[in-house]
């Protein structure tokens, strides 16, 4: 399908009505009527009273197309039981078009961890939270890869979708109601809690024969004599190695990473008498994944005795980048009502943990000390490479009233939040780091990913205090104003107060206004401000040892870096809700969001560059290495954009048509570079500073412009779903520099599945994703990030797949 035969078939549906995600029991959310009735009909009083929708702290109101915001409600009943994709991140990737996660490759780390981010900005612009509480962030910190480049965030795929009710997404900056890293807007992930068990099966793989994905789930939900509920999830996920390199066959692994998760989840609340409820949310996941890094050369290439040893791999060898990771989180709180108010204590845990072992690898410089001892020349072929964590302990205070006699309705929010962070670095064994047989010889460290070193270590922390206010005031029954105020204050880098305001006017029954206006701010991660590594880098073809310096050393405070301070944001949203027919609804937003002191990676400042002082140049000879580069608050960029949907659902025939149209179309542009006064006074060091490759994995790491429309037509027992996802283009930046570009143009794929009801309780849903076996366009593999004839952009490298879940209710 053509571009323009893409744009034809969407505006034609929209004409026509597009309706809901992907089931019938989405149908409500995509016309924005996941309402309090019916969450009444389907619970207790008591149920209802907590319910709320994330961008608003009124409890019982939960219709996102009477928000003064735009937010996304997506049920996560039928994704669990019928999604061609296996876990949240890639499951919401094919769903919300302002959400974008592509599983990387080539690129250590960020293979092991999906980071996923809004609205084309970064992973650690936008706040996830867990049943309404700020989830904790991923230990890593994203050095390579075609996206989230220099970025923190947290990793959705440590939930199941089987214990997840629905994730709420609000697409606004709510930076003053929430604190740090909402800029971009908000994720809630709303766990089940409801009786009854239910289980999935399900087993899908690559039309080319790897890439296997093996699942087994189970949720139970246990009803209390006193009305509370305990639920529990279990998952066991396994995924295997895909691989795409060309030609097929050769030194290196391209595609999906190995990984086997094993996952257990808790959710409940418990009546405490008449007054209070405990509630409780426990979270743990291990899970073992391995990707490959770039292969070495054999006998006659140039890394022998570098990289490699040829009584070890004659022939060459690819490295693999194991990690270990434990994720463990935990929520405990009280709410209840005191004089009229709704109160809510709760203490959240988080812990992040990857340790890294690398394997089929060697370290050159043993290998070829012992060959100047009079050995063949051998080295360990696996390593402790040593690894990082991150822990957060966040206590919240919370109250809320709605007074509905004051005006048409006013809700008045307060409270105070307490927030420790930690975040570590662990050594590696001295084989993955030192180098055995001096300058000259073979390479210090485990090639593939060289070990931390006891200069890396690290124990660092911090602590935010953090008061706001929150008022919504409905003046009558169509007009409503918010205003939300916050004051955060850290101990490494001061104190800042964000400001929120927001309006809505229904100006006719079916018809409403809404906009809001905000400050925002993000603190810098401690991953990003006490992070230290030295790792390589294929430029060109050719490896580099880079040094990425922490910032505060030494060698950041010679090239003028500064302490990593907030970044700053302002952001407008603009837009509408139509509901012209019952079954028929349209919203628009449009936003601009300016963000100011963003903090990037640096361009890569090599030894023999003029973008260097002296000084700097001599301090990178004596740590052996050949570039260094640093996080920074280097730039200050604008991103403006349009979210619109259209939803509709009618019969047709003896079956109900449900059909949804989305789209996102957003740009990034950086208005300002703030370079250091000492790369200014050297030639070329502004252009180093930031370059054009850097320069174009802020702007355009994510697609312009996603798109999705789905059709679900169910009738008697059957289920039938077919659904567009249309990737528009992006233009990444090459080792070369210009006037050497990769253009990856608009690319349109599709999802297809059947499922059949034996019973109520019984389903079986088969088929297939990326029906096109559409890939992105190729380029040079010498001017990628990964050195694959294509970066893993859009939807990613690995063409269709078929999929099979059985799902049963009991």
């Amino acid at each position: 399908m053509g571009k323009s035969q893409l744009w034809v078939a969407l505006w034609a549906a929209g004409a026509f009505g597009a309706a809901a995600v992907l089931d019938p029991s989405a149908r409500a959310v995509a016309a924005g009527a996941v309402s309090t009735e019916a969450q009444d009909q389907a619970g207790s009083e008591t149920e209802l009273e907590t319910v709320t929708v994330v961008g608003s702290r009124r409890y019982g109101r939960s219709s996102e197309t009477v928000t003064p915001v735009p937010v996304d409600v997506l049920p996560m009943a039928d994704v669990a039981a019928k999604s061609p994709q296996f876990d949240v991140a890639q499951s919401l990737q094919f769903i919300a078009p302002s959400f974008n996660s592509t599983r990387q490759t080539g690129a250590d780390n960020a293979d092991l961890v999906d980071s996923a981010m809004l609205r084309g900005l970064g992973s650690d612009q936008t706040l996830v939270l867990l049943n309404n509480k700020r989830q904790h962030q991923a230990a890593i910190v994203n050095i390579f890869g075609a996206r989230n480049r220099g970025n923190t965030g947290t990793d959705f795929n440590t939930i199941p979708p089987l214990a997840i009710d629905r994730i709420e997404i609000l697409r606004d900056g709510a930076a003053a109601q929430y604190g740090s890293d909402a800029i971009a807007g908000v994720v809630n992930v709303v766990l089940k809690k409801e009786a009854g068990c239910e289980g999935v099966v399900g087993f899908g793989q690559y039309s080319r024969g790897d890439g296997e994905n093996t699942l087994a789930s189970s949720y139970c939900g246990f009803e209390l004599d006193n009305g509370g509920v305990i639920a529990l999830t279990g998952e066991y996920l396994k995924r295997g190695r895909s691989d795409r390199s060309e030609p097929r066959g050769s030194p290196r692994t391209i595609g999906d990473t190995k990984m086997d998760n094993r996952t257990l989840f808790l959710n409940g609340e418990i009546p405490l008498g008449d007054v209070a409820h405990f509630y409780f949310t426990g979270g743990y996941q291990d899970r073992y994944a391995s990707s490959a890094a770039f292969a070495r050369g054999g006998i006659g290439s140039d890394d022998i005795p570098s990289r490699n040893s040829a009584a070890m791999y004659p022939n060459g060898f690819v490295p693999y980048i194991n990690g270990d990771l434990v994720d463990h989180s935990l929520i405990a709180g009280v709410w209840g009502e005191i004089g009229g108010w709704r109160a809510d204590v709760s203490q959240t845990y988080g812990y992040n943990e990857l340790l890294n072992d690398i394997s089929n690898t060697l370290n050159a410089s043993i290998a070829n000390e012992d060959v100047i001892l009079g050995g063949p020349g051998l080295s360990p072929t696996k390593f402790d490479a040593g690894g990082y964590a991150f822990t957060q302990y966040t206590t919240n205070v919370d109250f809320s009233r709605y007074l509905d006699s004051v005006l048409a309705g006013t809700n008045v929010a307060f409270g105070l939040e307490r927030r420790r962070e930690q975040y570590e670095i662990f050594a590696g064994e001295r084989g993955s780091w030192d180098d055995y047989d001096g300058a000259g010889g073979g390479n210090a460290g485990s090639q593939g990913y060289p070990g931390f070193q006891p200069a890396d270590e690290t124990d660092s922390s911090r602590t935010s205090w953090a008061a706001y206010a929150d008022f919504e005031f409905n003046w009558t029954d169509r007009f409503m104003t918010g205003a939300a105020v916050r004051f955060e204050d850290y101990d490494d880098f001061g104190s800042t107060t964000t400001g929120k305001l927001t309006s809505s006017f229904k100006a006719t029954d079916t018809f409403l206004l809404r906009g809001s206006a905000s400050t925002g701010f993000r603190a810098p991660s401690l991953q990003q401000r006490d992070f230290q590594s030295t790792y390589t880098e294929f430029v060109g073809g050719e490896p580099l040892d880079i040094l990425l310096a922490r910032n505060g050393s030494a060698i950041a405070n010679e090239a003028g870096v500064d302490p990593l301070r907030e970044e700053e944001a302002t952001s407008f949203t603009l837009g509408f809700t139509w509901s012209p027919l019952d079954n028929l609804t349209f919203t628009l937003d449009g936003y601009r969001i300016d963000i100011d002191d963003r903090v990037v990676l640096s361009g890569q400042f090599g030894v023999d560059s003029e973008a260097i002082t002296e000084n700097l140049r001599n301090q990178l000879i004596a740590e052996g290495v050949g570039a260094a580069a640093f996080f920074v608050n280097a730039v200050d960029t604008r991103t403006t954009g349009i979210d619109l949907t259209i939803a509709h659902n009618t019969e047709v025939g003896d079956g109900q048509l449900t059909t949804y149209f989305a789209l996102n179309h957003g740009k990034t542009d950086i208005r300002r570079v703030n370079v250091p006064a000492p790369l200014l006074a050297v030639p070329a060091g502004a252009e180093t500073f930031l370059s054009d490759r850097e320069r174009r994995f802020i702007e355009d790491g994510a697609p312009n412009t996603k798109a999705t429309l789905t059709f679900d037509y169910a009738v008697g027992p059957w289920d039938a779903m077919f659904k567009i996802i249309h990737f528009g283009s992006q233009t990444l930046g090459s080792f070369s520099g210009p006037p050497v570009f990769l253009n990856y143009g608009a690319k349109t794929s599709a999802d297809v599945s059947l499922s059949y009801a034996f019973t109520e309780n019984t389903k079986l849903t088969l088929g297939a994703a990326n029906i096109f076996d559409t890939f992105p366009d190729r380029q040079n593999p010498d001017e990628t990030d990964n050195g694959h004839v294509y970066d893993s952009v859009q939807f990613g490298l690995n063409g269709t797949s078929y999929f099979a879940r059985f799902w049963v209710k009991f």
